[in-house]
């Protein structure tokens, strides 16, 4: 998948979650959350930048997601120690745990995109070299990324929409 379909997919993907912090009156999170999800899910791609990692080998595998999410979370841990920020939340989550749940749910989102794609991934290496994919259509197509992008902003805006809408109760 190109960079329209993984932005739409994460869109989609994290469309639920921003919508329900939105609901829950943590607007700022909600924009952060999305931001940090769009900036991350193009990660796993950065295996073009690196000799010797063959694309969608390790970088698009559930321990890679882990990976991932855990040095988000301790990234976060050691900020928010060192700006006094330690005991700060996005209810009902501390903030390292929000960092690694988005920096996971970004990594998670790139690797659904590319389940679509015949090339599919090896989602359990290095455990097992199988590779997962429903084939749906190729990485290349523009109908489908474009497609993609458009499904994912719309879920955005539905979720935010709906998310405003239960914070204010119902007015608009």
């Amino acid at each position: 998948m190109f960079r329209p379909g993984h932005y739409g997919v994460a869109l989609a993907a994290y469309a639920p979650v921003g919508g329900l912090l939105l609901a829950r009156g943590h607007p700022t999170a909600a924009v952060a959350g999305g931001a940090g999800v769009l900036w991350l899910t193009m990660l796993p791609d950065w295996d073009h930048r690196v000799p010797f990692v063959a694309h969608r080998g390790p970088t698009h595998t559930l321990p890679f997601a882990a990976l991932v999410a855990g040095g988000a979370w301790a990234a976060t841990n050691a900020a928010a120690s060192a700006t006094g920020l330690a005991g700060h939340a996005v209810e009902p989550v501390a903030l390292p745990a929000f960092a690694a749940g988005i920096a996971a749910l970004a990594v998670l989102a790139h690797l659904a995109a590319d389940l679509l794609t015949p090339m599919g991934v090896a989602l359990l290496w290095p455990v097992s070299d199988e590779r997962y994919s429903l084939s749906v259509t190729p990485a290349d197509s523009t109908l489908w990324n474009y497609a993609l992008f458009a499904l994912g902003v719309f879920a955005t805006a539905v979720a935010a929409s709906l998310g405003v809408e239960l914070l204010t109760g119902g007015s608009p």
